[in-house]
């Protein structure tokens, strides 16, 4: 009795800790969904760098607000089906830009997802483009450039042309209906001397961004060369060690969010150097320079091509870019970590399912339907298993009691038993082992792809790949006060809870006192540990629990033994008396 009240103490205590502390854990390893916010507050005013168009940034100006910014240079506006902003004149910047297919919010109202601002605003973020070399004067950050047209869209490119007498600087830029910008980068010699020139592209941010890099999800500085991708550099990294190059022979570097990306992305065929630098202010910058100058003789010009790639990071896009546009590992932009195997078909089939459906809610349905028809003739076998384990309860616990001061010697006969029964006591296991990666796998998908992004399904669920909204503390939004994360319990959690607790009591009641205790609890501790999870990845954990319990009914009455009572176990013999002298 002793025992049973210490293991079901110790069970009390790690029940409690991964209660309390599953929430400092999943911010880590496992980040919860955003909450799907409505309105956008304005923060306080900071200080921000103010970069020149040179690598090297420039001291640091008062935040002023974005209009009065954009107002103050030249600009050529940008209008695509996926992009509408401008270029600033004033250093050739590409530094104003918004995604108009995405909002901020679920909101009708919501403005669109701003990716770049200007210098001298909140959250500057921007591109740039320029040469260094030996003989040239080259543009810099007060150069205002020539315009061959006010307008950029996906059929009428731009140019900008600078000049100084003895070199003249020429950028064409052209954008396609998606997110890819193509810079050429022109020198031409005017003078009588030969000079040398290295093209460069750079992307200056200030500030992490709003998502946080984690153990399972990349958000921050991103690089590929040689052939992979480099997700282990942070910001953090960054400013405290300084500068890290990676020599490579094209590639690109850049900046990933969960949902959206900058990369620049330089000639694939040129050997050169990616890098992340800090700047001054709290900024980073990341930026791609060749090997080598080029040489330009009197009355000669050079061009080098580059592309930049600033938007959502659509998945068959990225691909798409990769296999056809040629630019290496571009798909990887996406972390899909170890699982990638599981998580890209599991994608693309949600997501065709969506197409066909209409409805991403009943498309997860469809999914998890899905999945436990595949796992149907396993699910067989565990009941076989169960079946067999079922028979052998009394023999075991015949053999715990007989043996329960010799530990050693009780396993060994439970394993004989095990091998002289023909039973393998792992048998019952291999459904829930084959679903933890496809659960984990519809977890990358919801978190990472921008398709499931602010998919509804019906009544209050407007986003499934945000936490459900509606809470029981606050009476369903009734009462005007949010509860910490580990006690935001919404009616979908407790719909997974009390599915799952319907589940374990369709099971026969183990016969260990251990066992029956954990299953009493485990529905509602899981409850608690799924609640900030995507209601997406919610709805699909639910539907596979009325699912299974379907499937239990079904089974039971394929294997009626496991539903009936389980024979008294035999009394252990008692040892023998020694005979008398």
């Amino acid at each position: 009795m002793k025992d049973e009240q210490k293991n079901f103490l110790l069970f009390a205590v790690i029940a409690a800790m991964l209660l309390f502390a599953w929430p400092m854990l999943s911010e880590q390893f496992f980040p919860t969904a955003a909450p799907p916010a409505t309105k956008i507050e304005a923060g306080k005013t900071e200080v921000v760098p103010n970069p020149g168009a040179d690598p090297a940034a420039d001291s640091p100006a008062a935040v002023r607000d974005r209009k009065l910014v954009l107002g103050e240079t030249p600009r050529v506006q940008i209008d695509t089906p996926a992009l509408k902003g401008s270029i600033n004149l004033k250093g050739a910047r590409i530094d104003d830009l918004v995604l108009v297919k995405h909002k901020e919010t679920i909101a009708r109202d919501s403005d669109p997802i701003r990716l770049l601002s200007p210098s001298g605003t909140r959250d500057a973020y921007f591109a740039g483009f320029g040469w260094s070399g030996q003989g040239i004067t080259a543009p810099g950050a007060d150069t205002v450039w020539k315009a061959s047209s006010n307008r950029l869209t996906a059929t009428t490119p731009v140019t900008l042309t600078a000049s100084n007498g003895t070199q003249r600087f020429i950028i064409e830029l052209s954008v396609d209906e998606n997110y890819m910008f193509t810079i050429r980068q022109k020198v031409a010699n005017l003078g009588e001397k030969a000079i040398s020139v290295a093209p460069y592209g750079y992307l200056y941010r200030y500030g992490a961004g709003k998502d946080h890099d984690t153990w399972t999800i990349h958000a921050g500085p991103v690089a590929s060369y040689e052939g992979k991708v480099n997700y282990g550099v942070d910001y953090k990294t960054v400013a405290e060690d300084g500068a890290q190059r990676f020599d490579a022979t094209g590639g690109w570097v850049g900046y990933t969010d969960i949902y959206w990306l900058t990369a620049l992305v330089p000639d694939q065929g040129v050997k050169g150097a990616l890098s992340f630098r800090p700047a001054p202010g709290g900024a980073t910058q990341a930026q791609f320079e060749p090997t080598s100058a080029r040489q330009v003789g009197p009355g000669q010009m050079v061009t080098q091509t580059s592309r930049f790639f600033a938007g959502a990071k659509d998945i068959n896009l990225l691909d798409d870019y990769e296999e056809k546009g040629g630019i290496r590992q571009f798909g990887k932009a996406i972390d899909w970590g170890w699982f990638e195997i599981f998580e890209k078909p599991i994608f693309h089939y949600l997501n065709w399912l969506f197409r066909m459906i209409g409805n991403f809610g009943v498309a997860i349905i469809a999914l998890t339907l899905t999945v436990r028809l595949l796992l149907f003739p396993i699910a067989q076998k565990q009941f076989a298993s169960m079946a067999s384990m079922r028979a052998l309860q009394p023999k075991m616990k015949a053999l715990q009691d007989r043996y329960k001061d010799d530990k050693p010697r009780q396993q060994q006969e439970i394993m004989k038993l095990y091998k002289d029964e023909k039973v393998n006591p792992l048998a019952g296991c291999l459904p829930t082992l084959l679903q933890i990666p496809i659960l984990y796998a519809l977890y990358k998908c919801l978190m990472l792809s921008i398709e499931m992004r602010h998919q509804p399904f019906a009544l209050w669920l407007k986003d499934l790949s945000a936490p459900d909204p509606l809470h029981v503390l606050n009476l369903f939004g009734l009462l005007d006060f949010n509860p910490p994360a580990f006690l935001a319990i919404g009616v979908l959690p407790i719909l997974l809870g009390v599915s799952m607790w319907a589940q374990f009591k369709l099971n026969p009641a183990p016969m260990d006192d251990m066992q029956k205790q954990v299953f009493a609890i485990m529905p509602w501790v899981l409850m608690f540990v799924m609640a900030p999870f995507a209601a997406g990845l919610q709805l699909y954990w639910i539907t596979s629990n009325l699912l299974t319990i379907a499937q239990q009914k079904f089974l039971y009455m394929r294997h009626p033994a496991l539903k009936e009572p389980l024979p008294a176990p035999a009394p252990a013999a008692k040892p023998a008396k020694p005979a008398k002298k």
